[in-house]
């Protein structure tokens, strides 16, 4: 495991008991986001680093009995905490690193990502392999349900000009890894960008 991993891992080891109560408010942030995917009744959707699972219901609900729902967590006491709080009964939770997913290739028509991108180690390589799991024309969602202004309030810091999530760096980020942004939305109450793969 690469260092980067091992501290996202740590990272999230130390805050996975507490996690959803930390943050009680973001249900219906996450549910509007998912809503934007535009998610259709049989489809199939990966939520790549879904943490507590707190978006699976909602991603459950858009996709129905009948399509595939599926969480990808590098974090074993994330997954750990999606199953307490039954979140494993809305998809199948994967021990998996976002830069080699167990997944087909274009096997998907969705990929949703709370609060991934700053925890990517290879942000530009890891962005390519989502886009190898999601078929042409398929969506990706960059969330979090706060915007990064908010966000580095927050944390006690500032935005700065590097920030991989500001709409100048994330575009050419994106468009380098073959997704084309379609939407982007920053203010207090969330952040999403939305991206569809070329190709």
């Amino acid at each position: 495991m690469s260092d980067d991993h091992t501290r996202v891992r740590d990272f999230f080891s130390a805050r996975a008991a507490d996690w959803d109560s930390r943050f009680p408010d973001d249900g219906p942030a996450y549910r509007a986001a998912a809503t934007e995917l535009g998610l259709r009744p049989g489809g199939r959707v990966l939520d790549a680093g879904c943490g507590t699972g707190r978006a699976l219901p909602a991603l459950r609900d858009a996709v129905g009995p009948s399509g595939v729902v599926l969480g990808a967590d590098l974090t074993p006491a994330m997954l750990e905490a999606a199953t307490r709080a039954g979140r494993d009964r809305a998809g199948q939770l994967l021990l998996a690193d976002v830069s080699r997913l167990p997944v087909r290739d274009a096997s998907l028509d969705a990929v949703f990502g709370a609060g991934l991108i700053s925890h990517l180690a290879d942000p530009a390589e890891n962005l390519r392999e989502l886009r190898r799991v999601v078929r042409p024309g398929g969506v990706l969602a960059l969330f979090h349900p706060i915007g990064r202004a908010a966000l580095a309030a927050r944390q006690g810091r500032q935005i700065t000009p590097d920030d991989l999530r500001a709409e100048a760096n994330l575009r050419p980020l994106l468009a380098g890894a073959g997704w084309r942004l379609t939407s982007y939305v920053d203010e207090d109450a969330r952040f999403l960008a939305l991206a569809v793969r070329e190709g």
